[in-house]
């Protein structure tokens, strides 16, 4: 396997204003992750950076007739015993919801082997005994997009909910009560198209535990300056029927930029925030030779551009942060990497051992060699707030916490180390938390629990407005949490 490490530069490293009289913010037991500067309110001689993760190979080859070149918008499912993976097979390039477009399913028991069922549904390529769940209704292949709805109360026959559609025909709802046979929930579009709507994309949905409502991001176009730059625009649902415009995403003072997929999910160890490790679209600029696109078969109109992946975030809303400008996964060595359209990584993050997950790829884009990759990263592991050799601070804005216990996720080197003190509001340390209280903590840990000279029960500052100080060398700081004693 081969290690990449694109976290080469860091984010705000530089000393950001402390507000002493800031709001405190209710965190209560959930977990932060260092993916934004939304807790954040100093750091010096540190700073955020992407994480790093390690490409595990292809796990499935996208080689039979009815899949092929074009196939892609892939949607990971992982519920107890199994995961699912969705995807579009189309065979070669054509008009946007063409006949050839169907809708494929595999799963694993582990996310790292894949196969194909036999399911009998629809017949293809000469065989009955395909892995196709939806075809001849070809709009809707072109971007089916399920996800496992974890709505207290759902029926059990609408477990599974999916969107799909076109400019021409408008988002429809699927539902399905085993994420194999599905239905249309009626037959008037759930979002229907209007100005600057696309569609033509990866469309979205889920339910937010966090904002207590449905939520779909979909494609639409945004005119910047003389560019048509695709967008991303969001609605909101009580019920997944009748849908409210919420309007453009906003991504803050970050460039304008293609964002082809956007790929945004609640992240499962922390879902109040919406990791997205989305589709970076980068038109006319060509890196393979008439010559070598020929070598490598890439289809004729599909070499002219090329695209890689960044990482963005939401804590819900209309705003997207882009902590990050730099690509989280660039395209790598070989020129099938750099054809157009070819880099977009699949929907969802998932959980594939006890200290990593994984994100999937398509990879190698209107070719005969396409395929979808795995790359594995550690939980938690989108970014981290890291310290040099030389050293440096964190520390938060006040925070109101519940629990007993501090637990971090955290990697040093043999030289390095991690110390917290905690603060009250005016950054005065806690009696017994503070730096002179607290030991150097070595080590590569998921989850550990921070303990003081005094011990590591943090439970008499519950509900008091706390600041967390962070003295790191040659460190990085994955997450942190006060969780409740076991």
């Amino acid at each position: 396997m081969t290690r990449r490490d694109f976290g080469f530069g860091i984010a705000a490293a530089a000393v950001l204003p402390t507000a002493v009289s800031a709001a405190a913010v209710s965190i209560g037991s959930r977990r932060e992750l260092f993916v934004d500067h939304e807790l954040i309110a100093s750091m010096t001689g540190a700073g955020l950076r992407p994480g790093t993760f390690v490409d595990a190979g292809p796990v499935l080859r996208l080689d039979r007739p009815w899949e092929g070149s074009f196939s892609g918008y892939t949607t990971l499912i992982h519920e107890p015993g199994r995961y699912r993976m969705y995807y579009r097979g189309l065979p070669s390039s054509g008009k946007d919801g063409g006949p050839a477009e169907v809708t494929c399913y595999a799963e694993s028991t582990d996310g790292r082997s894949w196969s194909r069922p036999n399911l009998g549904l629809y017949p293809a390529g000469g065989s009955t005994g395909t892995n196709i769940i939806l075809a001849g209704d070809a709009p809707f292949s072109h971007n089916f997009c399920p996800f496992l709805d974890t709505r207290p109360g759902v029926s059990p026959a609408e477990r599974y909910k999916a969107v799909a559609g076109l400019y021409r025909t408008g988002l429809y709802a699927f539902v399905s009560a085993d994420g194999i046979h599905w239905t249309r929930r009626k037959d008037q579009p759930a979002l229907a198209s209007g100005k600057g709507f696309a569609f033509d994309s990866q469309n979205l949905a889920f339910w937010s535990e966090h904002e207590k409502r449905y939520v779909l991001y979909y494609r639409t176009m945004k005119k910047v300056g003389k560019t048509n730059f695709r967008w991303v625009s969001r609605a909101i649902s009580d019920d997944f029927r009748n849908w409210t415009r919420e309007g453009e995403m906003s991504y803050g003072d970050a460039p304008a930029e293609h964002l082809y997929t956007n790929q945004t999910s609640p992240y499962f160890r922390a879902p109040h925030i919406y990791a997205a490790i989305c589709a970076r679209f980068e038109p006319g600029r060509q890196v393979l030779s008439e010559e070598q696109a020929r070598e490598l078969r890439v289809d004729p109109g599909y070499f002219k551009d090329c695209s890689d992946a960044v990482l963005v975030t939401s804590r819900g809303g209309v705003r997207y942060t882009r902590t990050f400008l730099e690509a989280f996964l660039r395209p790598g060595l070989g020129l099938e990497n750099w054809v157009s359209r070819s880099n977009y990584p699949a929907l969802n993050t998932v959980q594939t051992g006890p200290e990593t997950m994984s994100f999937y790829v398509n990879r190698n884009y209107g070719q005969p060699t396409a395929y979808v990759c795995r790359y594995e990263l550690r939980l938690d592991g989108f970014a981290s707030a890291h310290a040099g050799y030389s050293g440096g601070e964190l520390t938060t804005k006040p925070v109101i916490f519940d629990g007993s216990r501090l637990e971090l996720n955290y990697s040093t080197s043999a030289a390095g180390g991690i110390r917290v003190e905690l603060q009250d509001e005016g950054g005065r340390a806690y009696e017994g938390f503070s730096l002179a209280d607290a030991p150097e903590r070595i080590g590569d840990e998921i989850a550990r629990d921070y303990v003081w000279k005094g011990g590591g029960d943090v439970s008499p500052l519950k509900g008091k407005p706390t600041r967390l100080r962070f003295v790191m060398k040659d460190a990085d700081l994955y997450a942190f949490r006060f969780r409740n004693s076991a």
